[in-house]
């Protein structure tokens, strides 16, 4: 036999104040869902994988001028990749390559190492330098029998004819920017050493009267003629600009690492944002605004500190 003698459930809140207690009906509304917390944009943008679908629009912001090139973040897929010899787990995105009458001094890579992926011999022309820049994953990079760990950020140059080698050390694909340029001998002048870095490690350089918003960072001293190319990082603090069209003699590759700004090419304004690829040959006049709500920031190639030949380099 049971004891129904209980205790008094607890007054629901029409019973406190007097009222007749309602008992509820229905399903119990489902718990509103925990919106996932923010997850940090990654540093350096890279390429898209895989292909747009079917239903995609074709235009695009990808042109190529007589003056310039745009190759946009989204048109850099799997379809348009490549492969080199003496290569495991690799491929990669040509961005610029030497054309006779646009752009000839320099060519640009961004390659993408699956896990285990690398190369012992990169680089089968002595008189090349290369300089390299991590965008995700860590790269082991060893440059004349020393080896160094590169992150996020990272950066090596190598001079011509040092034996350097590259593999992935991340569970995962790891990536990087390669630019390969033939040094160009100066009288008196020995190539340069190997220089190891990082984004992190190098303090930007404001440029004058802009009180920081234009500043580069810059991975070889400028002053050091050994040196034909700078590979710099440009960063913009939202609203900050190119104030004047700069018509020069450097040829151009800027690849957007993060941000977006309106980029002025030749006579056309251009938007762009993480990811895409500016080509600029000699004299193409540009200047630029930060759009914000973040900083602009892009990966700039340029030669330098050379005369300028009067006939084809070898």
């Amino acid at each position: 036999m049971t004891d129904d003698t209980r205790e008094p459930l607890p007054e629901t809140p029409d019973e406190a104040v007097g009222g007749p207690a309602t008992a509820p009906t229905g399903d119990p509304a489902p718990a509103l869902p925990r919106a996932p917390a923010p997850r940090a944009a990654p540093p350096y943008a890279g390429p898209v994988s895989g292909l747009p679908p079917q239903t995609g629009l074709t235009t695009d912001t990808a042109v190529f001028t007589e003056a310039y090139a745009v190759i946009p973040r989204t048109v850099m897929r799997d379809i348009v990749t490549s492969y080199l010899p003496g290569w495991q787990g690799m491929r990669m995105w040509m961005l610029a390559r030497p054309l006779t009458g646009f752009a000839e001094t320099f060519s640009q890579y961004v390659v993408e190492l699956a896990e285990g992926g690398g190369c012992d011999t990169p680089e089968d022309d002595p008189e090349v330098q290369a300089a390299l820049f991590v965008t995700g994953g860590e790269m082991d990079v060893t440059i004349g029998g020393a080896r160094h760990r590169l992150r996020e950020g990272g950066f090596a140059y190598i001079p011509p004819g040092m034996a350097w080698s590259v593999h992935n050390a991340t569970r995962g694909n790891a990536g990087f920017h390669w630019f390969r340029k033939r040094w160009q001998p100066a009288a008196g002048i020995a190539p340069p050493d190997p220089i190891v870095t990082s984004d992190a490690e190098v303090e930007p350089s404001p440029m004058p009267d802009t009180e920081g918003a234009w500043a580069t960072t810059r991975f070889v001293d400028p002053a050091d003629m050994r040196h034909d190319m700078h590979v710099t990082i440009v960063t913009f603090r939202p609203g900050g600009s190119i104030p004047f069209a700069e018509t020069h003699v450097m040829e151009h590759g800027l690849y957007v690492l993060e941000g977006k700004a309106v980029y002025r090419l030749n006579r056309d304004w251009v938007e762009v944002g993480p990811g895409d690829f500016m080509w600029l040959r000699a004299f193409c006049p540009q200047a630029c605004y930060a759009g914000g709500p973040g900083r602009f920031r892009y990966l700039l190639y340029k030669d330098v500190n050379r005369h300028a030949p009067l006939w084809p380099l070898r």
